[in-house]
């Protein structure tokens, strides 16, 4: 028994997906393994934190909607 290559089995699955009507999409993400990763998250967090306090409309926006979910409080 032949064995495909690796190359011509991925084009096959590939080609199967395209068929499907779906396209390949490269996305980069944060690399999670970097030392200052958490560093950074941390930074970001502050300024969506900062952010949020200073929205008082958000806030109340929030507050409502928490408040329509049964068994959550704020």
């Amino acid at each position: 028994m032949a064995t495909i290559p690796v190359n011509a089995r991925v084009q096959k699955h590939r080609d199967a997906l395209r068929r499907a009507g779906l396209r390949p999409v490269q996305i980069w993400v944060p690399d999670t393994r970097r030392p200052d990763f958490a560093q950074e998250c941390r930074r970001q967090s502050l300024i969506a934190a900062q952010a949020d306090l200073a929205d008082a409309d958000m806030q109340r926006f929030m507050d409502e909607a928490v408040a329509d979910v049964a068994g959550w409080t704020a």
